[in-house]
């Protein structure tokens, strides 16, 4: 009896985890066309409709396709919004060691750390996110506001721009491109 419980706890596991993996797989494929087509409207300049387009694909970037993992963003952005850092930062790492190529965990740990005053491990994470997410246009405007704060004013200005070329319609960052061109611009002086 025993051997045969040694056997099988191995195969349940392997099972859970298939079942796990593939409804994840699954929703990415279905979601990354809806993404695509819905950064594609979000790109055109004349969108009037952008706010909402922003909300659907955060809402879209949020789902990891695990219920757990979904949980565990959850549960740390509900400790952000307390203003409890630590708390965050200990969800959205649970929520990485869960799901590891699911971009959003890195992104909400960054605007926890750098929250926190971390800004290395902020950069860290927002370089995370945009490696499993380039068109993560916050998380690009995240990694600009970190370079400005470090005072990498070129850096700062070139991922700034990288996020107004996908979303260009928010006004803090194109407002954040104009502020760090007048750095640039009075450092040549």
């Amino acid at each position: 009896m025993e051997l045969h419980r040694a056997f099988l706890n191995p195969v349940v596991a392997a099972c859970a985890v298939f079942f796990m993996v593939v409804p994840a797989q699954a929703s990415e494929r279905s979601t990354s066309g809806e993404v695509s087509e819905l950064l594609s409207e979000l790109r055109d300049p004349d969108q009037e409709r952008w706010q909402r387009i922003e909300r659907q694909i955060a809402r879209l970037w949020s789902r990891s396709g695990s219920a757990s993992a979904d949980l565990l963003l959850q549960r740390g952005r509900e400790a952000m919004s307390r203003g409890d850092t630590t708390a965050a930062i200990d969800h959205f790492s649970a929520l990485i060691d869960h799901a590891p190529e699911f971009a959003e965990g890195y992104h909400a740990r960054a605007t926890a750390w750098y929250m926190a005053g971390n800004l290395g491990l902020a950069l860290d994470d927002l370089r995370e996110t945009i490696a499993r997410n380039p068109d993560h246009f916050s998380a690009l405007a995240g990694l600009g506001r970190v370079f400005e704060d470090l005072r990498q004013y070129e850096r700062a200005r070139d991922a700034f721009r990288a996020s107004a070329a996908i979303h260009p319609h928010r006004t803090d960052v194109r407002d954040a491109i104009e502020r760090v061109e007048r750095e640039l611009t009075g450092i040549a002086l």
